[in-house]
């Protein structure tokens, strides 16, 4: 028999709850089970002023329509609030009744802005003791890597302009600066940079993420602009978790980008296995190559193949430079090979941490099974978080403009995230 579905629609009364209307297994209402945000007004209380002003929105339930939508993907206010005057789900999880008017776009732009990212790190921080409170972070086993964002600006507003700065400091000078940098006029904070040489690079801004290996938690978000090498960020990240986390790494896994030699001494001074593959050695040229000298850490110096040692000369920036007497390379059997015919003695330089970079390629050339398993999970954890807040949660765009606005975003998407993992 076929059925027939009366479309009559307008009841007043409906018998029973907004919970029985939402499914058992929705993504909210898991969160909503797992989750206590009891502790968030008295972290805010001090943003409002209680002796004036009209009551303000509850911050639980601004807190709980921005996590909302994240979850389902949304990040515009505006889009949001459209939504969550016909999503039920969206309007129960923070606390709305049907009858209840929701708070105007604006005012959720406005809470960040009252807030500040500090007090959003806080509620990712939240999250975390929230994940290690259930079992959910060993704490021993993190992967690290930085993925590129988006700006919200056109191209339109990219121009040329002189770096203030330096012109600046060269104003009495004779010759003064003409170095030029592209900029964008509607978000100056966002930097032209490109994840790989074949693509064009775009404004952007860059998120560090640190990630447990146990259930994929996001333990640490650190945001800069885009053209910030990650490499000079993860020995400041590795401080950031170990306070997020209250422990120490055992072991720490990133690709070959962060590969330098103080990042390698750096994680070992904390006491960090660092499992990151070193970079190969560049290769033999018409001179001696570099492998060929045997650097001895202990009494700081470098022996050449004739046994020659090469002392401490001059120091810049994080590196020392080695060199030969004259005497000694003048009747060198070796001379033409190793130095060019405008050159009378030979050069080395040696980073900070050399000794550390040496044993990192020792340990990649003898097969390290250990270190070929960690890294193999690193690729799939933080390469699929990545593509996780990008493609289910609008990392893949800054929705507002400035790095404070950027790190909002990011310490909001990661808190969603950490609350799926917990609601799992």
């Amino acid at each position: 028999m076929i059925g027939k579905q009366d479309r009559w629609q307008e009841d007043l009364f409906v018998i029973g709850t907004l919970r029985d209307l939402i499914p058992e297994d929705h993504l909210l209402r898991r969160i909503d089970r797992v989750v206590d945000f009891s502790w968030l007004r008295g972290m805010v209380e001090d943003c409002y002023d209680e002796g004036q002003g009209r009551p303000g929105i509850d911050p639980e339930a601004a807190l709980r329509l921005m996590l909302a939508g994240l979850c389902q993907g949304i990040v515009h206010d505006r889009r949001l609030m459209r939504e969550a005057q016909v999503n039920l789900v969206i309007r129960w999880f923070a606390g709305y009744r049907l009858h209840e008017s929701l708070p105007d776009h604006s005012s959720l732009t406005r809470i960040r802005q009252r807030w500040g990212a500090e007090r959003f790190k806080q509620i990712f921080q939240h999250t975390i003791r929230m994940c290690i409170d259930a079992g959910l972070i060993s704490g021993e086993l993190i992967h690290v890597d930085a993925t590129l964002v988006r700006a919200d600006v056109s191209w339109d507003s990219i121009v040329l302009q002189h770096i203030e700065k330096t012109w600046n400091e060269n104003q009495d000078s004779e010759a003064k600066s003409t170095t030029l940098e592209k900029r964008s006029t509607t978000d100056p904070e966002a930097t032209l940079a490109t994840s790989c040489r074949h693509q064009k690079a775009e404004p952007c801004y860059k998120q560090h993420s640190a990630v447990d290996d146990r259930a994929g938690v996001v333990v640490s978000v650190i945001t800069t602009t885009g053209a910030v090498n990650e490499s000079s960020v993860l020995l400041e990240q590795a401080e950031d978790m170990q306070a997020n986390l209250n422990r120490t790494p055992t072991c720490m896994t990133a690709d070959a980008g962060y590969a330098y030699a103080k990042i390698y001494r750096g994680l070992e001074e904390r006491g960090i296995d660092p499992v990151i593959p070193a970079k190969a050695e560049l290769p033999p040229g018409p001179r001696m190559p570099m492998a060929r000298f045997k650097y001895d850490a202990k009494h700081q110096l470098v022996r050449c193949p004739r046994g020659q040692k090469l002392r401490r000369s001059t120091r810049d920036q994080d590196r020392w430079y080695y060199r030969t007497g004259f005497h000694q390379c003048r009747e060198c059997p070796l001379r033409q090979r190793c130095l060019s015919p405008k050159v009378d003695r030979r050069t080395i330089v040696i980073s900070d941490g050399y000794d550390a970079l040496l044993r990192a390629r020792r340990r990649k050339n003898r097969g390290d099974e250990e270190f070929r398993q960690n890294y193999a999970r690193h690729r799939w954890r933080s390469e699929g978080l990545n593509a996780e807040l990008k493609n289910r949660h609008g990392l893949h765009r800054a929705t507002r403009r400035g790095l404070e606005n950027m790190k909002i975003q990011s310490y909001m998407t990661a808190s969603a995230v950490n609350l799926k993992r917990l609601a799992r």
